[in-house]
């Protein structure tokens, strides 16, 4: 099992910046793919980004070109980037992971952005 602990949600006014960090337990090399995703109040949970092993990178449509997602190897950490936040970016976050020991989820961490 990986362990995964998001950090850096909070409350920013629309048009702000959010970095969240998803640390895993065990080296990133080891995690075949990594996704954040989001739940926002009373609706299910999406997909919003995600990055593989090999670096490639995938985003929902309505991300794309305002997140982006990284990956540190030496903090063992997975990062995503959030740039000019709407109101409908307001959700808890979550990160995934994929590896030889399966899907492994996060706490999450809550995200609230103001008009």
């Amino acid at each position: 099992q990986v362990h995964l602990v998001e950090s850096g949600g909070g409350l920013v006014q629309a048009g702000g910046s959010l970095r969240l960090s998803c640390a895993a337990s065990v080296s990133i090399s080891n995690l075949f793919l990594v996704e954040w995703y989001r739940q926002p109040p009373g609706d299910q949970r999406e997909l919003v980004a995600g990055i593989t092993d090999g670096g490639t990178t995938n985003y929902v449509g309505s991300v794309k070109d305002r997140f982006t997602i990284s990956g540190d190897a030496f903090k063992n950490t997975v990062y995503l980037q959030m740039n000019s936040l709407k109101p409908e970016d307001t959700g808890t976050y979550y990160c995934k992971s994929n590896s030889r020991w399966g899907y492994d989820w996060g706490q999450g961490t809550q995200v609230t952005v103001s008009a």
